[in-house]
């Protein structure tokens, strides 16, 4: 068992700490949003992560898991302090170091000596030896441990993991780190800490690289009249190429790959190359929010002023919460501007978010539709898919519908009468 503080309480770091509990080792959580720390003492969680709760619950229960908003239960306990916390874009592309900094220094004091800091958010190659700048201790080893979870599966992902990395100047903490996991029985690569750190974002700039080949795709297959969805198990059956990711939809977004992409490109200028390759895929992303408002236009004869528009999702995917940086709301936003009026429904959003000024947030998919001339479907919750096409046309004005997740079953919507469009079929 090791003494593990755990500073932040967000997807990464709120997901860490309730599996290191699980893993049998002694976790503190900290955040200094009083309020968030309050709502998981009392059960309620921030975030939307399957089974989270149950292993926060049987965490707290087992007293192995503990939350607070006080940085010092650092002294005297820890062994290792993982460094969860925001990294977000900054205006010039690259990753904001400035939460990361701020918890080093918070903690520098109060360690007990030896302590091992490990870095778990996403940062830039050097990062480490930032984080050893603001700590200023010799007795203080600093530790690269990127993160591979996926927003909704996040716990299925820490716990069955496809490898763990871990960069470190001193062999014996890295080995200590790697330790942590040992139940897993996963592959093991230590190495330096800025091959960890670029590990991390190669990993998600491929992933990125690969939606948006497949939206390129999607688009030749709709001109030369293929259906993607065939391409698609073509390709994923071939072992260099793999399924995973080949899924086409209105664009790639989220907390991780639009700044992990930007900041990739930004570690390239700033070491001298410049990443055509990388620029390509993120041009290709914004291309294809421009298809769906095309498809959208198409479907409405070319006008979208005073157009009433239904979408069904607002997530940028589905089992998560999570709207930031979501094709969903680049789309409508786009459709807006155009004039459009547009009802939404989420199963998880309940309320209207600055970023969906003028949006009537409904609460079913039934009443988002109500009076549309088009429905979108921009992610791709499950229930969506299982929704009643006759009903849906009993209340539409106009019977078009834009499947921008390939999501609904085509036969079944033409069949009640629909004009569908989808991607790439």
């Amino acid at each position: 068992m090791s003494r593990i503080v755990v500073i932040g309480a967000g997807y990464v770091g709120l997901t860490s700490a309730a599996c290191f509990a699980h893993l049998g080792h002694e976790v503190r959580c900290v955040d200094i949003d009083q309020i968030r720390i309050e709502k998981i003492q009392s059960g309620r969680l921030p975030i939307i992560e399957e089974g989270l709760l149950e292993l926060v619950n049987n965490g707290v229960k087992s007293g192995l898991l503990s939350f607070s908003h006080d940085v010092s239960v650092v002294d005297s306990f820890a062994e290792m302090v993982f460094l969860c916390v925001p990294t977000p874009q900054a205006i010039d592309g690259s990753a904001d170091l400035s939460f990361v900094q701020k918890a080093a220094r918070h903690i520098s004091e109060l360690m007990p000596k030896d302590c091992i800091v490990v870095n778990k958010s996403t940062v830039p190659v050097g990062s480490t030896k930032i984080v050893e700048l603001e700590i200023q201790r010799n007795d203080v080893k600093v530790v690269s441990n990127p993160e591979f979870l996926r927003e909704g599966t996040a716990v299925l992902d820490f716990l069955n993991p496809d490898r763990i990395i871990v960069g470190a100047e001193n062999f014996e903490a890295a080995e200590m780190v790697a330790k942590l996991y040992e139940r897993l029985g996963a592959p093991v690569l230590i190495t330096d800490p800025a091959s960890a750190e670029t590990i991390k974002y190669a990993s998600n700039a491929f992933l990125a690289t690969k939606i948006s080949f497949v939206n390129a795709v999607a688009a030749i297959c709709e001109g030369v009249g293929a259906d993607v969805s065939d391409v698609v198990k073509g390709l994923g059956f071939d072992n260099r190429i793999g399924k995973s990711f080949l899924q086409p939809g209105p664009g790639w977004g989220g907390s991780c790959l639009p700044k992990d992409t930007a900041a990739l490109i930004k570690i390239g200028e700033q070491n001298g190359y410049d990443f055509d390759l990388l620029r390509g895929v993120v041009a290709v992303n914004e291309q294809q929010f421009e298809r769906v408002v095309n498809k959208t236009k198409l479907a409405l004869s070319g006008e979208l002023d005073g157009k009433n528009i239904a979408v069904w999702g607002l997530t940028f995917k589905a089992n998560t919460g999570d709207m930031r940086d979501s094709p969903a709301i680049r789309i409508i936003n786009i459709l807006m501007n155009l004039g459009a009026k547009v009802s939404a429904f989420d199963p998880s959003v309940q309320s209207i978010d600055s970023e969906l000024d003028g949006v009537s947030i409904c609460q079913s998919s039934l009443e988002a539709v109500k009076n549309a001339e088009v429905l979108l479907v921009l992610t791709e919750w499950h229930d969506f898919s299982i929704v009643s096409p006759n009903e849906v046309r009993a209340l539409m004005l106009s019977p078009n519908v834009v499947d921008a997740r390939n999501l609904l079953n085509k036969p079944n919507w033409i069949e009640a009468g629909f004009n569908y469009q989808g991607i790439g079929r």
